[in-house]
């Protein structure tokens, strides 16, 4: 039952952790459209492997924490200062998203997948977002840190990160391309990180 409940905890946090675009599933989605949906699944499943690896290194610092509450007063603090320097990073320093991609750039079709693996090992966000939802759960007693349980979780964070980049690769058409250009990304983390900033103040501050 433990393993089930790791698993659609896994599936469900990638699934929503892809949802917002960025820069993975807004890749997979220009793939598509440029040079096939094949090329784009290729780009998808790299992706899912690095994730894969993400979450398991997250899961197991999640599990010291779990066994070691002490730390965790020192990381929000640390944490506090962190998310508080990327969103100021997205707001007023990281380039315009909406900016023209060169045209001259092209990559072969032959390494998507490394090309998903190298992207996504970019992205350190999994990282943080795996720690936090798992401990987070963990303090509900629905999420075990067992080594099956952590292996359902990993699997089911591929899964669910796969899944969700195929519903961008499927469904995603030219006039819904334009619109997503025309608003920068960068204002959507940097929105994201100000939230996790104050709810990680809010903690710091009912823990004194």
């Amino acid at each position: 039952m433990t393993i089930l409940l790791n698993f659609v905890i896994g599936f469900l946090a990638a699934l929503v952790g892809v949802i917002p675009p960025g820069l993975l599933n807004m890749s997979a989605a220009k793939i598509s459209m440029k040079t096939g949906r094949r090329s784009a699944m290729l780009f998808s499943t790299g992706v899912c492997i690095t994730v894969c690896v993400q979450t398991y290194v997250a899961l197991l610092f999640a599990r010291y924490l779990d066994m070691h509450p002490e730390v965790v007063d020192f990381l929000q603090k640390t944490a506090l200062g962190i998310f508080l320097c990327i969103t100021l990073y997205f707001f007023f320093i990281a380039k315009d998203t909406r900016r023209e991609v060169p045209k001259g750039v092209k990559r072969s079709k032959s390494n998507r997948l490394f090309y998903g693996v190298l992207l996504a090992a970019l992205n350190l966000l999994p990282l943080p977002y795996w720690v936090y939802v798992s401990v987070t759960f963990s303090a509900f007693g629905w999420f075990s840190f067992g080594q099956p349980e952590l292996w359902a979780a990993v699997v089911a964070s591929g899964f669910g990160t796969f899944v969700m980049l195929a519903i961008y690769v499927q469904f995603f058409r030219k006039k819904e391309e334009q619109k997503l250009l025309k608003m920068n990304i960068n204002y959507l983390i940097g929105f994201i990180t100000l939230v996790i900033s104050i709810i990680t103040l809010i903690k710091i501050i009912n823990n004194l």
